[in-house]
C-alpha cells in the first residue's frame, strides 16, 4: 500500500500557533522606536500610525508599546512617548490634527489662538478636515467644510492651520461681532491683515455663515484710504471752503521744536492733521505724531487728526467740527 508523505508546513505564521520569526522582528526591529520618538519630538510630541506606514509600524505594535509603557495614547491612531498631561498645548493641537487625517489642519477659535489673534480658554480644539467621515475623536471639535483651497492652509510652528483670512471668516461663524472686530484689529497689528486675500476668499465664499459678519468687519478697510498726502490734503483744503481758510503745511516752532503742520489757523490756534494710511500707518510715523501732538497740547494748541473716511463720507460733520472750534477760539478771545 502506497502512502502519499504529508507536504512541509509552509512558510508563515500558522494563525492560533506562533508568530512568524519576520513579525517578530518587526516587533523588536532595533532603531524603530528611535524612529518613531524623532518623528514625534519633530511634531511637538506627537505621532499618528497613519504616517508610519513607511516603517510598517501598525496598531497591533502600537497596542504592544502602550502596554508596556513606551508609548501613551493620545487619541485613536495618535500616540505620544510621554504621557498627554506633559503635552504643550501645541502638542494638543497637534495631536487634534493628526487625527482627524493628513488632510485635516486647526481651524476657528483654535486657529486663532495659534496666530495670536484672540485668546481661546476651551478645552476643545477646532480642527477642519475636509470629507471627513466616521466618529469625531474626543476633545475635538471637527469642521467637515469641502471648500477648504490651498490659499486658505498655513502652518504655524510646524502645526497645519488655517491662513489668517480663512481663520477670520471661520471665526466669524462661531464668536460675537464684538469678539471678530478685536480678531481683525490684531490681525492688523500683528501685520497678518490682508484685504485683498480677504475679499478674494469672500468673493468665492458666498452663502456660507460668517460672510455677511466679516465684510461689516472689514468695512473700515476701504483700499481707498491708501491715498497719498497730497490727495487727502486737497480734499480737506475743500471742504474748508466757507471758513476762515486756513495755513497748509505753514511753519511752526514750538519749544523749540519745528513742524510744518498740514493745516494751521494760527489766531484760533487750531491744528489739522489729514491721516492718510500710507504715510501715518508706520510705528515710526504713529509714535513721532504721538509725541508732537502732546508738545503742541502742553503749548495751548488744539490739534484734531481726522481721517480719508471722514474726510469724504462725513464732510458736513468734520466741517461743522472745525466751525465749532474756530468759533470757540475766537469768542475766547474777546
Amino acid at each position: 500500500m502506497c502512502v502519499t508523505p504529508k507536504p512541509p508546513l509552509a512558510d508563515g505564521p500558522q494563525r492560533g500557533l506562533y508568530r512568524s520569526k519576520s513579525a517578530r522582528r518587526r516587533i523588536s526591529r532595533p532603531g524603530l522606536d528611535r524612529e518613531v520618538a524623532d518623528l514625534a519630538a519633530r511634531q511637538h510630541g506627537v505621532v499618528a500610525l497613519w504616517q508610519l506606514r513607511d516603517l510598517r509600524f501598525d496598531s497591533q505594535l502600537a497596542r504592544k508599546r502602550v502596554a508596556a509603557g513606551r508609548l501613551h495614547r493620545i487619541h485613536c491612531g495618535v500616540y505620544s512617548p510621554q504621557k498627554a498631561s506633559l503635552l504643550t498645548p501645541h502638542g494638543h493641537r497637534m495631536a487634534a490634527v493628526l487625527a482627524c487625517g493628513p488632510e485635516a489642519v486647526l481651524s476657528h477659535r483654535s486657529a486663532a489662538a495659534l496666530w495670536g489673534l484672540r485668546d481661546d480658554s476651551r478645552t476643545r480644539i477646532d480642527v477642519t478636515a475636509p470629507g471627513r467621515r466616521g466618529r469625531i475623536p474626543v476633545g475635538i471639535d471637527a469642521h467637515r467644510h469641502g471648500s477648504l483651497c490651498s490659499p486658505d492652509r498655513s502652518s504655524v510652528e510646524g502645526i497645519p492651520c488655517t491662513s489668517v483670512s480663512r481663520t477670520l471668516l471661520d471665526l466669524a461663524a462661531v464668536v460675537s461681532y464684538r469678539a471678530l472686530r478685536y480678531a481683525v484689529k490684531q490681525a492688523e497689528v500683528e501685520g497678518q491683515f490682508d484685504l485683498k486675500e480677504i475679499n478674494e476668499l469672500l468673493g468665492r465664499s458666498r452663502g456660507r455663515r460668517g460672510v455677511a459678519r466679516l465684510r461689516k468687519a472689514i468695512a473700515l478697510h476701504d483700499p481707498r484710504e491708501q491715498l497719498t498726502r497730497r490727495e487727502l490734503e486737497e480734499r480737506l483744503f475743500d471742504l474748508c471752503r466757507g471758513l476762515e481758510l486756513p495755513e497748509v503745511n505753514g511753519h511752526l516752532v514750538v519749544n523749540g521744536i519745528s513742524m510744518m503742520p498740514d493745516f494751521l489757523w494760527r489766531s484760533a490756534r487750531l491744528i489739522v492733521e489729514a491721516d492718510s494710511r500710507r504715510v501715518h500707518g508706520t510705528v515710526s510715523a504713529f509714535e513721532e505724531d504721538r509725541r508732537r501732538d502732546q508738545v503742541l497740547t502742553a503749548a495751548g494748541w488744539t490739534v484734531i487728526r481726522c481721517t480719508w473716511r471722514q474726510v469724504v463720507d462725513e464732510p458736513e460733520r468734520l466741517r461743522s467740527t472745525l466751525r465749532s472750534l474756530l468759533s470757540r477760539r475766537s469768542n475766547a478771545d474777546r
